[in-house]
């Protein structure tokens, strides 16, 4: 465990805003994490594991003390037909995806690029192009904070759904995962159906293509948060029945929509785009030129600015569709996650 000199967070949130922290501390063992959290001196704070600070917005000071995620190491035990990866929750997700494409361990390559790290994965249930988590992961080993023991939750157990599961419902701020078991098949078969992956021959094309495709894509799309501070997509693609998509298309023909079992998708970033939002500033904070769906640090926003816009793009999505947007970004004042509602007396989601 270490205490680092600083309290300052700029450079643990992808967003680079200069709040604080009353505590930072790094762990790199989950002995570590036992230790800071059963330690007497620290028994008073609220305690924020933290990896890559890439889903994280701080609205102000956090109050608690902040943990670094600092767990390291892959482990790949092959079977008949796939091989089991077990990674570390500290481990960079873009860095192991690529590892994984180097060595010829075929199927993460749809979630290239997204940031964060190997733990934040089954919280959020990270997708793209047509794949989510839930699709390749095996098992999550946590740390039950209760207890201090180590414990194990298979596919079925973790209850995963859109941007859920069990770790952001029943077990949120009871456990923090220590490792991530991936299986992925031997028979590899290309997952080309999400937008403008179609283009490639599915005939011909290897996991090197569809990785390198996807990289391109986001590369254009996405901001680098080491150039310009973002948390990537900052709001859900929202849910709605199909008789609210089918009066949207009247009015809206170019709507896109994806069938979502019983209901459908729609894209966020095109329904902020559509009113006219990209590029829409409120101080140092703005609406990506690019992708509507970022929302970015020009260089000197305040927490202040991001929420205000925040609340505006949700405010006018809402005057123009009759959707309410819901943020992927998790939000912390003080010492607690909050939400964008709370802070603006909104409408309940």
């Amino acid at each position: 465990m270490k205490i680092l000199p600083t309290k300052n967070l700029k450079s643990y949130n992808s967003f680079s805003l200069n709040e604080h922290a009353a505590l930072i501390l790094e762990a790199e063992t989950i002995k570590d994490l036992i230790q800071i959290w059963s330690c007497d001196e620290y028994s008073e704070y609220k305690k924020l594991p933290l990896g890559r600070g890439s889903n994280t917005l701080f609205c102000g000071s956090f109050s608690g003390i902040v943990v670094l995620n600092r767990l390291f190491g892959k482990k790949v035990d092959e079977l008949e037909d796939s091989y089991l990866i077990t990674v570390s929750s500290g481990e960079d997700w873009p860095s192991f995806v690529e590892w994984c494409v180097e060595r010829n361990y075929y199927g993460v390559e749809n979630l290239a690029m997204i940031p964060g790290c190997v733990g934040s994965s089954p919280i959020q249930n990270i997708g793209a192009y047509g794949l989510e988590l839930k699709d390749l992961c095996e098992s999550v080993e946590y740390l039950e904070l209760a207890t201090l023991t180590l414990k194990r939750l298979n596919n079925d157990e973790c209850l995963f759904g859109y941007r859920d599961s069990i770790f952001k419902q029943q077990l949120k701020d009871k456990v923090i995962i220590t490792a991530v078991t991936l299986r992925l098949t031997k028979k590899w078969q290309p997952l080309l159906t999400y937008g403008p992956l179609a283009s490639l021959n599915k005939n011909g094309v290897t996991v090197k293509d569809v990785y390198e495709k996807i990289c391109k894509i986001r590369s254009a799309k996405l901001p680098d948060p080491d150039v310009l501070g973002n948390a990537g997509s900052f709001f859900k693609n929202p849910i709605i029945s199909n008789e609210k998509y089918a009066d949207l298309l009247i009015k809206y023909p170019n709507i896109p929509g994806y069938a979502f079992g019983n209901k459908k998708k729609v894209a966020a970033g095109w329904l902020i785009d559509n009113a006219g939002l990209k590029g829409f500033e409120v101080n140092g904070a703005g609406v990506h030129k690019e992708q509507a769906l970022v929302l970015v640090n020009n260089g000197n926003a305040t927490s202040k600015d991001v929420l205000e816009l925040a609340h505006y793009v949700k405010t006018k999505v809402f005057e123009m569709y009759q959707i309410e947007l819901e943020h992927e970004v998790r939000f912390y004042s003080g010492e607690r996650e909050t939400l964008l509602s709370e802070l603006f007396n909104e409408r309940a989601f």
